[in-house]
């Protein structure tokens, strides 16, 4: 009975570190609702903290993998186009910094498999048609619309762009996915009665 009790009592405690990313995400929906521009939202790392958020509440694998391999992309990208151009919102470096630090941290628990990468990418596809729908072109979140600034030399149209894109997108997202799982196997063994039904 005692062993019952430590284990739902750690189960709980995992489950509600979800706050932390879904405390990310109402800091950025916060900011964009005062700022303006709430389309930023539906970026892959503002959704990658509500997916983590949701994920770790659900105790489900599968979202919280995918959220976990989407923060190291995410946080490149902002650091890159973001972070370095201008100056940005305490709730952006949250978001991001916070985001990856939960998602390596959770991985360490829930471990990492050798397929997860494809949850991650079918989650990149969905965003990509849902993006041009939900969001105004000028904002061209997820880069959904046109060209990302900078490359349009490269490119003679945005299919061209798009396709280029999605093979170093499913690329990264699988070195990335073999790389945790080298350093996080998931484990046959691994007898956790929050994780079972993930």
């Amino acid at each position: 009975m005692h062993d019952i009790l430590v284990t739902m009592k750690a189960g709980a405690r995992f489950r509600l570190l979800g706050l932390l990313p879904l405390a990310f995400f109402l800091a950025q929906t916060l900011h964009y609702w005062r700022a303006g521009g709430l389309g930023n939202l539906l970026w892959m790392c503002n959704v990658g903290n509500l997916v983590l958020a949701i994920g770790l509440f659900l105790a489900h694998r599968e979202l919280i993998r995918a959220a976990a391999i989407w923060t190291i992309p995410g946080l490149v990208i902002w650091f890159l186009y973001v972070r370095l151009n201008s100056p940005t919102p305490f709730s952006s470096t949250l978001a991001h910094v916070g985001g990856i630090i939960v998602g390596l941290m959770v991985l360490r628990r829930v471990r990492m498999d050798r397929i997860a990468w494809v949850y991650a990418f079918a989650w990149y596809l969905f965003l990509q048609l849902a993006s041009p729908l939900l969001t105004p072109a000028e904002l061209n979140v997820n880069v959904a619309h046109h060209i990302q600034p900078g490359w349009e030399n490269a490119f003679s149209s945005y299919w061209k762009f798009w396709i280029v894109m999605t093979a170093v997108v499913a690329a990264g997202l699988w070195l990335i996915g073999i790389a945790l799982s080298w350093v996080w196997p998931a484990r046959d063994d691994l007898l956790d009665p929050d994780l079972q039904n993930a």
